[in-house]
């Protein structure tokens, strides 16, 4: 199956935090654009979780440790951890979750 990002709609899936989301039988992939200054609450999921940052600086706080995240960098998320983040900046990040991210379908 061939796609484009650009034929995927995208969802503001909470203030601030606009996504397209590809669903695979496993695996759910995100692509964000953040507003600066959009936060995500501290939450926790069954799913495993890597964040790549590919434009700003983001940051997220793991398991009660919170550090900044730039272009190139990756957090590895287990599950079940509480976790949260603010975009600094204007941000694009792309997510993986495995299995797939439900809540995002």
């Amino acid at each position: 199956m061939k796609l484009a990002l650009s034929d995927i709609e995208t969802k503001e899936i909470m203030p601030g935090y606009h996504g397209k989301m590809i669903h695979g039988e496993n695996m759910t992939l995100a692509f964000w654009e953040v507003e600066k200054g959009a936060a995500v609450p501290e939450h926790s999921h069954i799913n495993e979780q890597i964040m790549h940052v590919l434009e700003g600086d983001f940051e997220f706080k793991v398991a009660g440790i919170t550090k900044i995240y730039r272009p190139g960098e990756l957090v590895i998320i287990p599950p079940n951890i509480p976790h949260s983040g603010k975009a600094l900046t204007p941000c694009k990040l792309m997510d993986i979750f495995s299995p797939v991210r439900e809540a995002y379908k």
